[in-house]
C-alpha cells in the first residue's frame, strides 16, 4: 500500500507544478488552455464566425455562374452568341489565377502577422471586389476586379491552417 501511495503522490505534485508553471508564465497558449477549462458546451459564437468566413470564401466562386452569361452578353464583346462562353471562361478563371499567384504570399503573411488580420483583409476584399465586379461596365473591368478579388481573397488557406 505504501508503494501506491508514494507512486501517486509524485504524479499529483507534478500536476500541481505543471499548473503553477502554466499560471506563472502567462503565455498565450496557457490563456487558451484556461479558456478551454472555463468553457462549457459548444462555442456557437466561434462556430458562427468560422461559418461566415467560409461562406465569404465560397461566395466569389459560386455566385458568378448564374449571371455571367448575361453580363458578357451585355458587354457586347462576343461577335456571336456561341462566343459568350469563351469570354465567360476568362472572367471565371481570372479569380483562380489571382488566387494561385498570391497564395504563398498570404501564407507568409499569416505566419508573420497571424490569422485574424489576414482573415479581416480577405473578408473585406470579398465585399469590395465583388461590388466592383457587380458594377463593372466593361469586359476588362470585370476581369481585373475578379483577378484582384482572387489576389486578395486569402481566406481558404488561412482558415485551414
Amino acid at each position: 500500500m505504501e508503494e501506491t501511495a508514494t507512486s501517486s503522490t509524485p504524479s499529483l505534485s507534478r500536476k500541481k507544478e505543471k499548473e503553477a508553471i502554466l499560471r506563472f508564465h502567462n503565455c498565450p497558449g496557457c490563456k487558451i488552455d484556461r479558456l478551454k477549462e472555463e468553457r462549457v458546451g459548444l462555442p456557437y459564437a466561434h462556430l458562427s464566425y468560422i461559418w461566415l468566413v467560409s461562406l465569404c470564401t465560397a461566395l466569389p466562386i459560386s455566385s458568378l455562374y448564374p449571371f455571367i452569361y448575361f453580363m458578357i452578353r451585355d458587354f457586347n464583346i462576343a461577335s456571336q452568341e456561341e462566343d459568350i462562353g469563351y469570354y465567360a471562361g476568362f472572367v471565371g478563371s481570372s479569380f483562380m489565377i489571382g488566387r494561385a499567384l498570391t497564395s504563398l504570399f498570404w501564407g507568409v503573411l499569416v505566419d508573420r502577422y497571424g490569422r485574424k488580420p489576414i482573415i479581416l483583409v480577405g473578408t473585406f476584399s470579398v465585399v469590395i471586389f465583388n461590388t466592383m465586379f457587380g458594377l463593372s461596365s466593361t469586359f476588362w473591368m470585370a476581369i481585373s476586379s475578379r483577378f484582384l478579388l482572387g489576389c486578395f481573397n486569402s481566406l481558404l488557406g488561412t482558415i485551414r491552417v
